[in-house]
């Protein structure tokens, strides 16, 4: 593996763990160190952290925040 490569894996943890979960990018970066794009988007939709994810988890946040003000606000309406 190239020494530029292998310094940007090391790096990141989140590369390192995903190269180790899964084997077949060390050939695969071995024959064609370009496809290192590809890893690195692979690895960010492997642990959720691509831009769709984030946006679905602030989706989520806003949601669970907006149902529990509804909550309350009901609760002491009743009171």
């Amino acid at each position: 593996m190239r020494q530029d490569v292998f310094e940007l894996i090391n790096g990141n943890q989140d590369l390192k763990m995903y190269i180790r979960l899964q084997p077949f990018w060390y050939r695969a970066l071995m024959r064609n160190p370009h496809q290192l794009d590809k890893m690195e988007t692979e690895a960010a939709y492997f642990f959720k952290k691509s831009i769709p994810h984030r946006v679905t988890k602030f989706s989520d946040g806003v949601q669970m925040t907006s149902m529990l003000l509804h909550m309350f606000e009901a609760m002491n309406t009743q009171s």
